[in-house]
């Protein structure tokens, strides 16, 4: 399987080229165009799939149901894309699992495992979402993000504002901090809280907040007619 990704980073799509009988599974409604192939919708069987599988990742901000494209006797091509505008990377799991913000996951191959990772009430605090995928196996991943991803290599400690978070390494620890030393400057200084991440491991951030702009555009629109 190859995979290229296109347009980055503002409209990125990702064109997978799959060898015959090879098989990736994708959030729902990704695909944008494709060759004649087999496709299928799972819940997915075995370590986090099945029914409790797939309602756990819509806690998570996910689809109930994946989809799975198969390749049949010959190669094929397929097109997937995110629902926002955004950024797409692909990261080769090895051993070392990942940890993916909501909404953050687009596509794996059939040995990587997805699964609801609770990140206790410290997340809840920081007004994200309590429950992230922790994703683990062996495989490529696809992720996605809102505005350009980029990868930060932390060895000790490192910040990062709660809304601009794609994925970490599991290696990485991270806690809910005060931007500043002052809870109302923090706030009155529009950065809020933060997360400390400590350890060595890689961090992948987006540029944009998802949160923010929906609260901008949102105060720009004309209240709904009754």
């Amino acid at each position: 399987m190859k995979v290229e990704i296109l347009h980055q980073p503002d409209s990125a799509i990702a064109h997978i080229f799959m060898e015959p009988r090879e098989e990736i599974v994708a959030e729902a409604g990704a695909m944008v165009a494709m060759t004649e192939m087999n496709v299928s919708t799972t819940l997915r069987r075995g370590k986090g799939g099945g029914i409790m599988g797939g309602l756990k990742r819509m806690l998570a901000g996910e689809s109930l149901f994946l989809s799975v494209f198969r390749s049949g006797g010959g190669a094929g091509e397929l097109y997937l894309a995110p629902k926002l505008m955004g950024d797409i990377m692909s990261y080769q799991l090895t051993g070392t699992g990942l940890v993916v913000q909501s909404t953050g996951y687009l596509a794996s191959t059939p040995q990587v495992d997805i699964e609801l990772g609770f990140q206790g009430m410290k997340s809840l605090f920081s007004g994200e979402s309590v429950f992230w995928l922790d994703i683990s196996g062996s495989g490529l991943v696809l992720l996605n993000s809102f505005g350009a991803i980029y990868e930060i290599p932390v060895n000790g400690e490192y910040v990062v504002d709660t809304g601009h978070i794609v994925a970490f390494e599991k290696t990485l620890t991270f806690s809910i901090k005060k931007a500043s030393s002052s809870l109302i400057g923090s706030f009155l200084g529009g950065e809020g809280l933060v997360c400390r991440f400590k350890g060595k491991g890689r961090l992948f951030c987006q540029t944009h907040n998802a949160a923010a702009f929906g609260q901008l555009i949102g105060s720009q629109l004309p209240p709904r007619a009754s």
